[in-house]
């Protein structure tokens, strides 16, 4: 049914597909519904599994895997409810696809992007926020500053946005930004001026924003790195290990990836949110790709 869905969006039957993701959505919600005891939850790789069970101690219920990336399924369907003009009905379709996975930045990213499309600029600042909690990639941490950087510009805090959107590229250039500076400084009447990091930090701070990755995200996957190697289990511990690295750039585990992988070209897993993310629809470009003069 899902490959059916998907089918239809890449032919551009939105509408078409609606009902059926529509069906899918039902089914799931009501046959893979939260008990009292016992909940459902989709993790796509043992680094999801177990940053939620770290980041979320106090769970107490069972929690039972599903056969497929529910999040996703849900996802999609809150996609085709925004591009058939139904925003404010994504809304809670999202907060369901973020219970099935906590820990995915893809269903997080497209509720930020339907208070974009809202105007609720203080629901997108809260929702980057959790965002930037999980992110466990330079990618989504450059996507959660970039959103930010959007926020603040409508809001007239230009010298702020600047600062998130230096950070953002800090950890993953985008093509887009040099445009959204430039706007920034039309909108100003004078050229930006690129922010120190400890001006980047000040700016952060107003936000309650730590510059960087959570390092609880960290120390899941270090941790599950040694884990790994300990079992011998090479190829999942080079994923922990290359995801590591991504967000420390620690030379000691890069000198420990290529001990294990010597002819190593690129040091991102391919595990990653955005590898998986990359086949999803997206409701909005993450960053404004016309800017309001």
């Amino acid at each position: 049914m899902f490959d059916n869905i998907n089918k239809l969006i890449n032919e551009k039957k939105i509408v078409e597909a609606k009902p059926i993701a529509e069906r899918l959505y039902k089914k799931i919600i009501v046959e893979f519904k939260e008990g009292e005891k016992a909940k459902f939850v989709s993790f796509r790789n043992p680094f999801e599994d177990n940053l939620y069970q770290y980041m979320y101690k106090s769970e107490t219920k069972t929690l039972n895997r599903t056969p497929f990336d529910f999040s996703a399924y849900i996802t999609t369907y809150a996609y085709i409810l925004v591009e058939t003009g139904s925003p404010l009905d994504a809304i809670p379709v999202l907060e369901k696809a973020i219970e099935y996975n906590p820990v995915d930045c893809g269903p997080r990213f497209e509720l930020a992007e339907v208070f974009k499309l809202l105007k609720n600029k203080k629901r997108m600042l809260e929702v980057t926020r959790d965002t930037l909690k999980i992110a466990s990639s330079p990618v989504a941490i450059a996507r959660c500053y970039a959103n930010i950087g959007y926020i603040l510009v409508d809001m007239g805090e230009f010298d702020d946005a600047v600062a998130f959107y230096t950070a953002s590229v800090m950890f993953a250039p985008h093509p887009q930004i040099p445009y959204e500076l430039r706007d920034i400084a039309q909108r100003k009447g004078t050229p930006v001026i690129q922010p120190t990091r400890e001006q980047i930090d000040k700016a952060m701070e107003k936000y309650d924003i730590k510059f960087g990755p959570n390092p609880d995200v960290i120390t899941v996957a270090a941790q599950l790195s040694m884990h790994y190697l300990q079992q011998q289990n090479l190829p999942l511990a080079l994923n922990s290990l290359k995801l590591t690295y991504n967000l420390t750039r620690d030379e000691k585990i890069k000198q420990l990836i290529l001990k294990y992988e010597p002819a190593a070209q690129r040091l991102v897993p391919n595990q990653s949110s955005e590898a998986v993310d990359a086949v999803k629809p997206n409701i909005t470009r993450t960053v404004n790709e016309n800017p309001e003069s």
